[in-house]
């Protein structure tokens, strides 16, 4: 499982200065690569965080935080019996 983190591009007046703001992530459940991977990720990121779609294409992913592996912590002590 894997955690990849979702941008959304805050381009101000200024047209050569672009901004990315963390808004949020998804998780990538696949065990194995495919060649739709990223494609699927951005797709389920901007139908959960676009606000609009105009917007939609001011959300992105970071591709290369997608490759990291993503261990979850216990939420509860599971060995107490």
């Amino acid at each position: 499982m894997r955690a990849v983190t979702v941008y959304r591009l805050d381009d101000s007046s200024n047209f050569s200065y672009h901004t990315r703001h963390p808004i949020g992530s998804v998780l990538e459940l696949r065990m194995h690569e495919r060649g739709n991977n990223y494609k699927d990720l951005l797709r389920l990121a901007r139908k959960l965080f676009a606000l609009d779609t105009a917007d939609a294409e001011h959300v992105l992913i970071d591709v290369g935080q997608g490759r990291q592996a993503y261990i979850p912590g216990l939420t509860r002590n599971c060995s107490a019996g």
